[in-house]
């Protein structure tokens, strides 16, 4: 196949929509349920990172919409990722937001560059011990993160994790905030006991509405989100001498590697869940690259195929990727009508359900 044959193969057609006069009404639906669980993640992840809950969900909009279009999965739904944080924590302290752009455009590049050259099929014979140990390895890192949050202070400085909570952990010995440390508790169980009183119960977002219904009405001296940007951040991109692009090539290529192997585990794990055709590695790492090249450039972070979400599409009905559209669009709508309630939220209340 020649180089311009392999491009217009991974791009969008018109066979992505067969089946949507049939399912619109279900992929409208589980659009609306995935945003529903996917808003408190996306808030969390982009405080836990250092770039603001405003970056979380510049992320769940901009990468949504756009891998949903030009990825190779009709069930996808991309957005930023517990995993993805565990990179971008480093980078951040070390680089600051600018840092991110630079990584994140120079990953996506090195992904969509990956799909022309159809590496996408290569990547599904990692083994899964290696995948399993490494999703293990996330989750403590992702724990250890929410430690100062769920303790009630100040982040303390430094890049080593565990390092970092440790101090949180000494800092909080002599003035400890039961108010934080309760929400928290609160989060945990309503998260744990509200499946068990029906599946379909969003119980991320329902611990962290009552969490902060408790906050207020109590009047609990706790950190909140804050202040949200009520509109999509300008297009950003930040000056970089080429000489200077070498320091950010590891975290490019961790970035890139995380995109594709998530997206790509998380694209099978939804064909599995389903009757019918089968995602197109290539062109979802292709839709990954791009979402991962145009989303740090309006202020959001590198992102990937999320599981947890993806799942939830599936079983709330999604047949086509106008679901994922959906569940970006709603997220907009929050950013435009619900900045003020949404910046009202317990930071103890995001580190529970994390």
């Amino acid at each position: 196949m020649t180089g311009a044959g392999r491009v217009r193969g991974l791009l969008p057609q018109r066979a992505d929509y067969a089946g949507l006069r049939r399912h619109w009404r279900a992929d409208l639906v589980a659009g609306l349920t995935v945003a529903v669980v996917a808003l408190p993640l996306a808030l969390a992840f982009g405080i836990t990172t250092g770039l603001g809950a405003g970056a979380g969900l510049t992320t769940a909009i901009v990468a949504g919409v756009v891998a949903a279009f030009f990825g190779g999965s009709n069930l996808q739904v991309s957005g930023p990722t517990g995993a993805m944080t565990v990179v971008l924590v480093p980078l951040v302290a070390r680089y600051g937001a600018d840092g991110v752009v630079i990584a994140g455009v120079l990953a996506g590049l090195l992904v969509v560059a990956g799909a022309v050259l159809r590496l996408g099929r290569y990547l599904a014979y990692i083994p899964w011990p290696v995948i399993e140990g490494f999703t293990l390895g996330i989750a403590v890192i992702i724990a250890l993160q929410q430690v100062p949050n769920a303790l009630g202070v100040p982040k303390p400085d430094g890049e080593n994790t565990a390092v970092v909570a440790g101090r949180a952990v000494v800092d909080a010995v002599g003035d400890v905030n039961v108010a934080a440390l309760g929400l928290v508790m609160l989060v945990a169980a309503v998260m744990v006991l509200a499946p068990r009183l029906h599946r379909a119960v969003p119980a991320s977002l329902v611990a962290v509405l009552i969490a902060t219904v408790v906050a207020g009405v109590a009047h609990l001296d706790v950190a909140t989100i804050g202040t949200l940007p009520q509109a999509l951040p300008a297009l950003h991109v930040p000056h970089v001498a080429p000489g200077d692009l070498d320091r950010y090539l590891s975290a490019a290529f961790a970035i890139a590697a995380l995109a594709a192997i998530e997206s790509l585990l998380s694209a099978k794990v939804a064909d599995g869940m389903v009757d019918g055709g089968r995602h197109d590695p290539d062109r979802e790492l292709f839709g990954q690259g791009l979402a991962n090249v145009i989303t740090p450039l309006f202020g959001g972070m590198p992102a990937t195929g999320a599981i947890a979400r993806t799942a939830v599409n599936v079983r709330a009905g999604a047949r086509t990727r106008v679901a994922a559209v959906v569940h970006s669009l709603t997220i907009v709508a929050v950013v435009l009508f619900a900045a003020s309630l949404v910046a009202r939220i317990p930071l103890a209340a995001l580190a529970g359900v994390l």
